[in-house]
């Protein structure tokens, strides 16, 4: 018996495996998609996420039926939190409603790849690299895909820039676009506060080859996290020059912005 069949048999709650196995997943006889994704290894992911979820960031999303049962989607959020306990809470969210759940991808920096088993491990549970060319063969296999067009700039902001929405890239919109694909805008509250940092060490960073080193506690604090949902959105692939979709990303990103203050207005305390 090998280590993940070992653990899906101690911990995996049948309830869990069962929800999980309804969802239907184009994998081959291996177990596998071509990214590596595993259903066996979801279930353990999962079983552990719930009680992240649940117990220590309290995580309350609203409008998660918002997201299509099927087709391409892009679920576009803001980053933050300088780990992407986002884009975790986001999947299990979805996976988890009630009705017609369904488990998406999360595009990931470059640099989580690199680093020994943790590539691996992501890849298992449905990350996938943050490339153009990913997402697009994944929205032609009618994927629900989570992106964050903040990129780097959104997960290592400091504490001060807290809720500030930085710069996005078109990038997802082109291929919403190109693969006629649902955006579904989520405005992510308490992310911000896990792990506060007051500075980066740009020199650091750059002499370890991460994206950044924060200075912050060594901890992640048990910020209550608000997810919200916004109503999809749609765009034709009209062939438009860059700056008309700069406007439509524009578009996307201001929706997310007000998303932002509904939950920070509906949030009653930080933990």
């Amino acid at each position: 018996m090998g280590l993940r069949t070992f653990l899906k048999n101690k911990i995996v709650p049948q309830a869990l495996e069962d929800q999980i196995n309804r969802i239907r997943k184009p994998i081959g006889t291996l177990g596998y998609d071509p990214w590596g994704y595993n259903n066996e290894s979801v279930k353990i992911g999962f079983t552990l996420t719930r009680q992240i979820y649940e117990k220590y960031f309290r995580v309350t999303a609203d409008g998660v039926d918002n997201v299509p049962a099927e087709g391409p989607v892009l679920i576009v959020a803001n980053h933050s939190g300088q780990l992407p306990l986002d884009g975790l809470l986001i999947g299990y969210s979805l996976a988890a409603r009630e009705r017609l759940p369904r488990i998406p991808r999360a595009m990931i920096e470059r640099f989580f790849p690199t680093v020994p088993y943790l590539g691996n491990m992501l890849n298992q549970v449905g990350a996938i690299l943050g490339d153009p060319v990913n997402c697009a063969k994944m929205l032609a296999n009618d994927e629900a895909i989570i992106v964050f067009p903040e990129g780097i700039r959104g997960s290592g902001k400091l504490y001060r820039d807290r809720y500030k929405l930085k710069r996005f890239g078109n990038g997802f919109m082109r291929l919403a676009m190109d693969y006629n694909a649902t955006i579904v805008p989520v405005g992510v509250v308490g992310c911000e506060e896990t792990i506060p940092a007051i500075a980066n060490i740009r020199p650091l960073a750059q002499a370890l080859g991460v994206p950044y080193v924060p200075v912050a506690l060594p901890v992640i604090l048990p910020a209550k996290v608000i997810l919200k949902f916004g109503k999809p959105m749609h765009f034709d692939n009209a062939d438009i020059p860059e700056d008309k979709v700069t406007e439509r990303v524009d578009v996307v990103k201001a929706e997310i912005s007000k998303l932002i203050d509904q939950g920070l207005s509906e949030r009653k305390r930080l933990f």
